[in-house]
């Protein structure tokens, strides 16, 4: 378990072989495969576990339909071999989904193209689950759905999971190896010094400062890569953002894919944790980094305009939104200028003065992602590198005294006083966004941000994290800023002209 957190003197002691940056999925990633081969290794991240894109993705774990469009067989295949493995060794977490991709006469691509595209995609993961359904049994499943020109759909599956259960759970995994990871520790500055690194980190709950000594480091900060990597600027960031709608008033059973009216963009339209989510959006996010991304007025028209005309009978509108996330993707750029949603989602690993960075990629490939990273520190050589890529080995083991929720998240009252008294025990929540907004996401789950849920669990919560009355007032009135700001929905740019 993570168990409390260690001061800073108490890691400068430490003799570390690897420091990653970055608590993320790739950050974790890193953490665990090193601390599986017996590395000493810290992981140490700004803000909390997950706080950047590894909370804000679309929840899938799959293999990317449309990379094999755009002739990225190899992306593909990694991808889908890795689905199969963590739908294997972490079910309930991980969970195959039904996609739908919605035919209408004229529209490509149709029924054929889709049919060779999804026999390709079943044979690269082993597996054969794609069909084709009539007009009539698409509209069984999916009532609601714009009828004109509709021909049918094609059936198949990928996966869906909460990709920020997934991140602590990697975290989870490595300390069971003897990994460390500290949030809410940043680092200042990590300079070559002889053979080592020294590591200037802040922890930002005591205001501490000091020098942390390691022979390698690992920069995996995602969007924020340049600043650590003392290269030229690679990462192109790119905002993605979704809508949590009420279930009632959208009810959907299966993963759509469809198309958006005015560019032609695919749009998930999906369950997820007893909601129903929408996205996701593609555009360039110059914005400050450390400033919380979030869902803009007009992303939130694009969405509603998708759901309004593949369910022109739902009539859709902001006061049922429960809550809405944004995401900023670290693409690495092709300097082509090319539309967003035509950059490449390979990642890259590349080396500067001696740190290690890595950014961009797939949740679905961390895994893969990680043995590339510390093929580049030397920490591993390239047959253990080899031997790690085709490994049949597995990566996760139950953990033996949490509660089933913990690795189940389609099936986790997320509520529960058992489920949320483990995760204040053993996954260091430092503040109550952390536990509403990512440990739990009670915060977008429930209309008003969870109020009502808050401030029933509110003697547990301040019991076991030591807070008294007036802490608690602090917690919950900056959790509530919080998501208002970046998790509320913005008005539309129109009510913003007339206000």
């Amino acid at each position: 378990m993570l168990g409390k957190r260690q001061s800073l003197d108490a890691l400068a002691d430490e003799n570390w072989d690897l420091v990653v940056i970055g608590g993320g999925i790739t950050g974790a990633g890193v953490l665990l495969e090193a601390a599986r081969r017996g590395l000493r290794v810290l992981l140490l991240e700004q803000t909390d576990f997950a706080w950047g894109t590894s909370s804000r993705s679309s929840k899938m774990v799959h293999g990317g339909l449309r990379y094999i469009a755009q002739g990225d067989i190899r992306l593909t295949r990694h991808s889908l071999l890795e689905r199969e493995r963590l739908i294997d060794e972490l079910p309930g977490l991980v969970e195959r989904a039904t996609y739908l991709f919605p035919l209408r006469k004229g529209v490509f691509p149709g029924r054929w193209p889709m049919k060779a595209i999804l026999w390709l995609y079943d044979f690269l993961a082993g597996i054969r689950d794609h069909r084709y359904l009539s007009r009539e049994q698409l509209l069984e499943r999916v009532p609601g759905l714009n009828r004109q020109s509709l021909t049918g759909a094609m059936s198949y599956t990928d996966a869906l999971t909460d990709d920020c259960r997934l991140v602590v759970r990697a975290i989870l995994e490595a300390a069971r190896h003897g990994g460390v990871a500290q949030n809410y520790c940043r680092v200042e500055q990590a300079m070559a010094d002889g053979d080592k690194f020294a590591i200037t980190v802040t922890d930002r709950t005591s205001g501490q400062t000091a020098t942390l000594s390691s022979r390698r480091v690992v920069s995996a900060t995602g969007a924020w890569a340049d600043r650590f990597s003392g290269s030229d600027p690679r990462v192109r960031p790119l905002r993605g953002s979704h809508l949590f709608v009420d279930p009632e008033r959208l009810p959907v059973k299966d993963c759509l894919t469809v198309m958006h009216p005015d560019d032609g963009r695919p749009v998930f339209v999906f369950p997820w944790e007893g909601v129903t989510c929408v996205g996701t959006t593609d555009l360039d996010h110059p914005q400050d980094m450390d400033i919380e991304a979030a869902a803009s007025g007009q992303e939130v028209d694009y969405l509603l305009r998708l759901i309004n005309s593949q369910f022109p009978d739902v009539k859709l509108d902001r006061k049922d939104i429960y809550a809405t996330i944004a995401g900023v993707r670290p693409v690495i750029a092709s300097g082509k200028g090319l539309d967003p949603s035509k950059e490449r989602r390979d990642h890259a690993v590349w080396g500067e003065n001696g740190i290690v960075t890595v950014s961009g990629g797939k949740l679905t490939t961390f895994r893969l992602i990680a043995l590339d990273a510390l093929l580049a520190t030397g920490l591993i050589d390239s047959a253990t590198h080899r031997r790690g890529q085709k490994s049949r080995e597995p990566g996760f083991t139950p953990i033996s005294d949490a509660p089933a929720a913990v690795d189940a998240f389609l099936h986790a009252d997320q509520g529960d006083p058992d489920f949320i008294q483990w995760i204040l025990d053993h996954e260091d929540v430092v503040h109550l966004d952390d536990l509403m907004l990512r440990r739990t996401r009670l915060g977008l789950l429930l209309p008003q941000a969870g109020k009502a849920k808050l401030d029933a669990l509110q003697q547990q919560i301040q019991q076991s994290l030591g807070w008294d009355d007036e802490r608690w007032q602090e917690e919950r009135a900056r959790y509530l800023d919080i998501h208002q700001r970046y998790y509320g929905v913005p008005a539309s740019p129109l009510q913003q002209a007339t206000a």
